[in-house]
């Protein structure tokens, strides 16, 4: 999908989001069961680039891959802020193509979910087993069944802050357990002294943990573990962000 205006004003609204957590469980993962001892880590759906930055202050090769171009831009100037040599492409994550492989892929902060379709799904997960050296890792997590079903289904959301307020209504998806996201923001412009008004319809399917896991079986990954909620622990009833870790069998 495009994200479009969104793009811009997307770090500081997600400036709540604990990235450095994500940074921790690729190293941890990585530490535990890699068999090699590569740095080079594949962040699929980069987005502003946010964590592909602090993957490669860590000492990671970085190549990020989005889809929108919007956020492309947003995240090749903050490298270059950043004095970060980070290679920025523009892809579909599900049709990959004139890549090396990589130690490391990652699709993190729920991204795969904005996928639609099982085919792309399953096309996504064999495009990152063709890129994935032997051994190396997989590591991606989604929302669970339960948070897009209980959590997200039919509430609204609501920010009022000087500089960026939003109201979000989520409701129910053309899809099983999915869900669209109506946003509408209004952003502060320093030149006019007045808002600018930016609306955004986005898309998120989810899958059964047991669905995923079958998936990525059958193309031949190695499930290494599943947790939950950046928490080293088996998913739960309620637990709302699940972790998949995977291997490319040698």
């Amino acid at each position: 999908m495009s994200y479009g205006d969104f793009a811009y004003i997307y770090d500081e609204l997600m400036s709540h989001v604990p990235y450095d957590q994500w940074v921790k469980l690729v190293k941890d993962k990585q530490e535990k069961y890699s068999i090699n001892e590569g740095n080079q880590l594949l962040d699929l759906a980069c987005g502003t680039g946010e964590l592909s930055i602090r993957f490669a202050n860590e000492g990671f090769a970085v190549t990020g891959i989005d889809l929108s171009e919007d956020m492309l831009a947003v995240a090749h100037s903050k490298a270059m802020e950043h004095q970060q040599s980070i290679q920025f492409l523009q892809q579909d994550m599900s049709e990959l193509e004139g890549l090396d492989q990589f130690d490391i892929i990652g699709i993190f902060c729920d991204s795969l979910n904005y996928l639609q379709t099982e085919e792309q799904v399953t096309q996504t997960f064999k495009s990152v087993f063709n890129y994935l050296k032997d051994g190396g890792l997989f590591i991606f997590d989604v929302h669970s069944v339960f948070k897009v079903m209980q959590v997200f289904m039919n509430q609204t959301f609501a920010l009022n802050d000087e500089e960026i307020s939003y109201i979000w209504h989520s409701y129910q998806g053309e899809h099983p357990n999915s869900v669209e996201h109506d946003l509408t923001f209004f952003v502060f412009d320093e030149e006019t002294g007045s808002y600018n008004r930016y609306d955004e319809l986005h898309f998120q399917r989810t899958f059964p943990i047991q669905v995923y896991e079958a998936w990525l079986k059958e193309i031949g990954f190695e499930l290494l573990d599943i947790t939950a909620d950046f928490e080293n622990t088996p998913p739960q009833t309620q637990s709302e962000r699940i972790f998949f870790t995977l291997r490319k069998r040698a």
